[in-house]
């Protein structure tokens, strides 16, 4: 990380409000943290004494596993927060549970929420720093700072690289923070999906729209497939989950337009047979499992930051 940048922010709650400087700071943290991940013992003691507390208010396992182990490989006390054992489920609000929960001084609070702009809410509350873990179908800014990173081991950079992005647009926040992040970096991001899950304003943040695979995968270095999010969905917006992948599933036919050293990319879960076919998942061109583990490098690089904006400040 350079030694000329100075990361000052309490929370980290989307890629919108950061500057490419920041961005970069992240990016080359989670560089220097790889190497823990890599040891025998994998550990150590940067944020010993500071206590992370994990409020998932909805259900997760990559995100949620990967703050987990972020946490212990720091050596950070980690506090998980049960949903359904909590005073939640009595009526209590979520402004009220935080409070009570800063009371016990927690110095981070890593926040998952069905609702957009909770994290913020609870950031304008607290004293503790807050890590936006997914708010609703906002922003998820970790794993679009992770994606960045598999890009650019693989890439090399970021500026001027063509960045194809499909499926269902519309309800994915890790879209919405991948387009910010991507286009402050200088990427050209095309997002291609059924015309009934593409939000219609999605041109004014900068990405060129297509409602066609094979258009906008043409020439890619980078294809990002996103999981349909029918849990999001008020009702079917596709005949069928056959006829879903026959128009934008990611075949190995498919891939010829593309570049010869594309990336193939996909948060997880993935649901095979539907928006990409195992083989590519399982593919030489897929870089899925090294997201995984750049997951983890990320989230170290998350919470030393924003831990050590506390211990100047105290």
């Amino acid at each position: 990380m350079s030694t000329e940048f100075h990361w000052s922010r309490k929370d980290l709650l989307g890629i919108a409000e950061l500057e490419p400087e920041e961005i970069t700071a992240v990016l080359d943290a989670a560089e220097s943290f790889q190497e823990v991940s890599a040891r025998a013992i994998k550990k150590v003691p940067t944020l010993r004494g500071q206590t992370v507390v994990n409020l998932f208010f909805e259900a997760s396992t990559r995100t949620r596993s990967s703050f987990e182990i972020a946490q212990k490989r720091l050596s950070a006390d980690g506090l998980n927060f049960s949903v359904s054992g909590s005073s939640l489920t009595k009526g209590e609000s979520l402004v009220d549970t935080a409070l009570t929960l800063q009371a016990m001084a927690p110095d981070l609070i890593v926040i998952r929420h069905a609702y957009p702009g909770a994290p913020q809410m609870l950031a304008r509350r607290l004293a503790a720093g807050v890590i936006n873990a997914g708010d609703g179908a906002h922003e998820h800014p970790t794993q679009a700072l992770l994606d960045a990173l598999t890009i650019r081991e693989r890439k090399g950079r970021l500026d001027g690289l063509k960045v194809a992005i499909i499926g269902d647009i519309e309800h994915c926040r890790v879209v919405r923070s991948n387009i910010h992040l991507l286009t402050k970096m200088g990427s050209e991001v095309v997002v291609a999906g059924p015309r009934t899950m593409m939000p219609a304003a999605i041109a004014k943040l900068g990405v060129t729209v297509s409602y066609d695979l094979d258009e906008a995968i043409a020439d890619a270095d980078v294809i990002m497939m996103l999981r349909i999010q029918l849990e999001r969905q008020s009702k079917m917006l596709f005949p069928s989950t056959r006829e879903y992948f026959r128009l934008f599933g990611l075949t190995r036919a498919r891939l010829q337009a593309a570049k010869d050293d594309v990336i193939i990319m996909h948060p997880g879960p993935m649901n095979r047979g539907v928006e990409i076919a195992s083989d590519v998942a399982d593919g030489s061109d897929s870089v899925i499992l090294e997201q995984v583990s750049n997951g983890v490098a990320i989230r170290m690089a998350v919470l030393y930051l924003l831990a050590g904006v506390r211990q100047a400040v105290a």
